[in-house]
């Protein structure tokens, strides 16, 4: 059984942006997309380690802001010619809170 953590409303962040938690496995940027779907990301692009949070969300992507690599919030795998990942976390929502997998960001932690 997971253990869900709240973490917000969806109101708390903005259309096509993210907002961050800090967490043992590090910081996680959480998305709303336009169509108010919600995902949760590792905030490090694999390429030179730009803050996604800082990144344009278009779709279920984002592009990071130092250089341009497309990341799926959907799978964390690099869009594109690009190769590399970040690690996703489980979300879910109940109406417009959010919660995320407590034991999904300890295991990250630990590995």
């Amino acid at each position: 059984m997971r253990n869900w953590i709240e973490i917000g409303n969806l109101s708390d962040i903005p259309l096509r942006g993210a907002r961050c938690l800090e967490t043992p496995a590090g910081r996680i940027a959480v998305f709303r997309t336009a169509a108010d779907e919600v995902y949760a990301i590792e905030d490090r692009c694999p390429h030179k380690g730009g803050p996604l949070s800082q990144g344009i969300v278009h779709g279920t992507g984002v592009t990071c802001p130092l250089h341009n690599w497309v990341m799926s919030l959907e799978t964390g795998e690099a869009l594109g010619a690009d190769e590399g990942a970040v690690r996703t976390f489980d979300l879910k929502r109940d109406g417009d809170r959010i919660f995320i997998d407590a034991a999904a960001t300890a295991v990250a932690a630990a590995e």
